[in-house]
């Protein structure tokens, strides 16, 4: 499992004109799953992702994690954080799980994080023509690769 966080003020998803989620201070969690991915990455990721301390403290450190800002989450399945772009100039997605794979651990990292947080999580659609609106803020962005854990 592959998660880009953007700290954000405030992001959005929309799809056909309708807003599916949409969060002020928080993270913006882009969530790539490959047909590799089991529970142990998914938990795994959402410790990490509650627990990321990139939020300013009282001396504008990066010192604070979500709970302690009372941040939100907007999560978006994203399968195209593993494209292979080797070859040529047309990305590949063999690496990504297909929606039999993915839909189930994309649900079940909604719940793990709603359970860790407290709190609603914000979603997409999954597979949907999505449009995200965010206002990164720092920008502080982070990518984490559950193969790199050890």
């Amino acid at each position: 499992m592959r998660a880009v966080l953007q700290r954000v003020t405030q992001a959005s998803c929309t799809v056909n004109g309708n807003i599916t989620g949409q969060i002020e201070a928080g993270f913006l969690v882009l969530l790539g799953i490959e047909d590799a991915d089991n529970i142990e990455d998914l938990d795994w990721l959402a410790q990490k992702i509650v627990n990321m301390r990139v939020f300013s403290d009282e001396n504008d450190l990066m010192n604070k994690a979500l709970a302690d800002v009372d941040g939100d989450i907007l999560l978006i399945s994203q399968f195209t954080l593993f494209a292979s772009t080797k070859k040529g100039n047309r990305p590949g997605f063999t690496r990504a799980a297909r929606p039999d794979v993915a839909i189930p651990l994309y649900e079940k990292m909604i719940e793990k994080l709603a359970s860790l947080t407290g709190k609603k999580i914000q979603t997409g659609i999954f597979g949907a023509d999505m449009k995200i609106a965010l206002v990164n803020d720092g920008p502080t962005t982070i990518l984490i690769d559950t193969k790199n854990k050890e």
